[in-house]
């Protein structure tokens, strides 16, 4: 969906006391609020199983109507806003998906994206994927290639270095994976790599499921 379709649904001309069944027309508002709200500019958070209904329809809506998103919609920093887990099923013989939950703020959590060679439309695009996150004054930052096959929504990446800081001080740095295959990573096989599955962007926001199954909001940092 673009940003047109998006700009409609102000906050002050969506909610409604209960959503429990969300419509196509609602969906990217509740996300809109659990954005802004999670932001502070909105003071009522959607419980965590509206979010969650509203996710699973954007994925639906991403799905059936065929949508996809640039790249360049992707770049930049984003804070992690909303995030389910999974849980296997013995009896299944598969995963579910476990509830969601607002990240917490005291522990905040990033994940930046940046393009490496300059992006067209007919080859997938390649960039550098950035993932940090914040425990009182130690940072744990992991960085590594990452590439974008526009026409399935689907960013592949693998983190090959990380960096550990304590006070804003830097006290370890260093690669996780061995040189050959990190120069390998753009010749290995989609399904062997971590990837996420976007299904909204917007200017705020963008939402994906994980490989693992989860589901992921994340808001534009200002």
């Amino acid at each position: 969906m673009d940003v047109k379709i998006y700009r409609k649904y102000k906050l002050n001309a969506f909610m409604t006391a209960d959503l429990t069944s969300l419509t196509f027309s609602n969906y990217l508002a509740v996300l809109a609020q659990a954005a802004n709200a999670y932001r502070g500019e909105y003071n009522e958070r959607p419980s965590t199983t509206v979010v969650v209904d509203a996710l699973l329809q954007a994925e639906k809506a991403a799905k059936q109507q065929r949508l996809t998103y640039p790249f360049a919609s992707l770049l930049g920093q984003w804070r992690l806003c909303f995030a389910t887990g999974t849980r296997k099923v013995r009896k299944r013989g598969g995963i579910i998906l476990g509830k969601g939950f607002y990240w917490p703020k005291f522990t905040p959590a990033f994940i930046a994206f940046s393009a490496a060679t300059p992006i067209t439309e007919d080859i997938p695009a390649k960039g550098e994927i950035n993932n940090q996150i914040q425990l009182g004054p130690g940072l744990l930052k992991l960085t590594g290639p990452a590439q974008y096959l526009g026409k399935k929504n689907l960013l592949a990446f693998d983190f090959t270095h990380m960096q550990v800081s304590l006070f804003n001080r830097v006290i370890y740095s260093g690669q996780i994976r061995g040189k050959a295959q990190t120069e390998n990573f753009y010749n290995q096989s989609i399904a062997k790599l971590p990837f996420f599955a976007f299904f909204a962007v917007t200017e705020d926001l963008i939402a994906a499921r994980g490989r693992g199954g989860g589901l992921a909001l994340w808001i534009r940092e200002k």
